[in-house]
């Protein structure tokens, strides 16, 4: 059975997907997306994705394409197509197809959504089988990471630079030396006293989804985090990393730029918020499943 995508109102086979040559998204990066990670055929942390996409739209002015309860249908209705009980569901805004010009348009413009899916791995059961390696790689992004705009060409350079490496992930490093995230995640640490840390959300740093459900986690646990800047000589001496993503999830970052992180294997709080996350994602009863 054919793959099957969702392109502005139909769903057709995935080989035969297309947009117009002028859609704003294709040549400007005039758009914004989500991904939704699906497990045992549940959507996990579907309310702040939709959440961002619509903050995301807000800030650079497009309207949504469609009422949120019709686009959560089409999400569902693509990853039922597809037959996916495991893996992400994609989905994509652009200020739609317009002559091409800088500016935005001056008549109306029907915003364009594209929806895809697609399998992947189960959801790890032991953190032993889930783990990472990173580099350092210089911050070369704009000024409004906090937008979830597909323009991501920086992003792209720096995780090639990453396997070319041999690593998972480049850990992006700002000119003033400090560590802001990942090509596509969140990056914490345990410092070298013990304290657990992630960057402050600003212009710089995309407020991930599963960053801000692993901190309402946390709070009911208990567990004290810092939320600022910390320095690449900070990341280096840490104890322990590890990143987080809706496709991530809380994964141990090993060792960064050839060097052990800590003893070079997952961390006690590590461990500790890996399990957390765990028993959130498989624990979830009151999402409805995908058909």
């Amino acid at each position: 059975m054919s793959r099957i995508a969702y392109v502005n109102g139909r769903y057709v086979p995935h080989r035969e997907a297309a947009v117009h040559v002028e859609d704003r998204g294709y040549q400007f990066a005039d758009a914004v997306y989500e991904v939704v990670h699906v497990h045992d055929g549940r959507f996990v942390d579907e309310e702040p994705h939709l959440d961002r996409l619509e903050r995301s739209l807000r800030e650079i002015r497009i309207p949504m394409p469609m009422p949120r309860a019709a686009l959560a249908r089409v999400l569902r209705e693509v990853v039922r197509r597809n037959r996916i009980t495991e893996g992400i569901v994609y989905f994509q805004v652009s200020r739609g197809v317009a002559r091409r010009d800088h500016a935005f348009p001056t008549h109306p413009v029907r915003p364009a959504l594209v929806v895809t899916a697609k399998r992947l791995k189960p959801f790890p059961a032991k953190i032993d089988g889930w783990k990472g390696t990173a580099i350092t790689h210089p911050d070369q992004r704009w000024a409004r990471c906090d937008i979830k705009t597909v323009g991501l060409l920086p992003n792209v350079l720096a995780r090639q630079a990453a396997v070319e490496k041999g690593a998972t992930e480049a850990i992006m490093i700002a000119p003033d030396g400090t560590v802001t995230e990942g090509a596509s995640t969140t990056v914490w640490i345990v410092d070298r006293h013990g304290r657990l840390r992630t960057r402050d959300l600003g212009g710089n740093i995309l407020p991930g989804c599963t960053r801000q459900v692993l901190m309402r986690l946390m709070r009911e646990e208990g567990i004290e985090f810092v939320e600022g800047p910390f320095s690449e000589s900070e990341l280096r001496a840490a104890r322990e990393a590890f990143v987080t993503s809706a496709s991530s999830f809380v994964k141990p970052i090993l060792a960064i730029d050839g060097a052990a992180v800590g003893d070079g294997t997952p961390g006690p709080i590590t461990r500790r918020l890996f399990d957390i996350f765990s028993r959130h994602v498989s624990g979830m009863r009151n999402v409805p499943r995908a058909a």
